[in-house]
């Protein structure tokens, strides 16, 4: 399992630059795609952040993989995602990405910034885990694939499911 999950990242990563493409590109040939992700953002939104979940569980308490603190900050602003989209979706709120975007945004800033400190070996800060080091490669695929990557994978797909969102609503609220 743990060799298919950098290859699953790989192809999210390639389907995340054609997402961006299309609504990049949306008024030429990306509409429909864009038209079913806005009808779909809150579940999208909420698979993302609870394949986040499991995720790292899977990692921590099936693998073993010991959580550094930037992992522990990283599970802080994502965890609670499955609830805001769980909840949003039962009431049927769309205003859901309202609280979920800074919290995707302050997760994906730290992935970014833990992916950064393990592949370079340069950190800013000094972490202080009792077990693990936060620049601690426990993942090295393809020469980029961390789990701060996948961590940072995941945030970035929620504030895309925003943006769309966003975009959806505004273009047809206007028709």
């Amino acid at each position: 399992m743990t060799t298919l999950v950098p290859y699953l990242v790989l192809a999210s990563h390639i389907i995340f630059v054609f997402l961006v493409l299309t609504v990049i590109f949306r008024r030429s040939w990306g509409g429909g795609l864009i038209a079913f992700i806005g009808k779909q953002a809150l579940w999208l939104a909420f698979l993302a952040s609870l394949v986040a979940v499991v995720g790292s569980l899977f990692y921590s308490e099936v693998i073993g993989f010991e959580p550094c603190v930037l992992c522990w900050w990283q599970r802080v602003f994502l965890y609670p995602l499955v609830v805001i989209f769980g909840m949003a979706l039962w009431k049927k709120n769309n205003s859901a990405f309202l609280y979920a975007v800074p919290l995707a945004l302050l997760a994906s800033l730290v992935s970014l910034y833990q992916h950064y400190a393990s592949v370079s070996g340069v950190s800013l800060l000094s972490c202080t885990a009792v077990g693990e080091a936060c620049s601690k490669l426990y993942v090295l695929a393809f020469g980029y694939i961390t789990i701060p990557l996948m961590g940072l994978t995941i945030g970035l797909y929620i504030l895309l499911f925003a943006w769309v969102s966003k975009i959806y609503r505004n273009e047809n609220s206007n028709a």
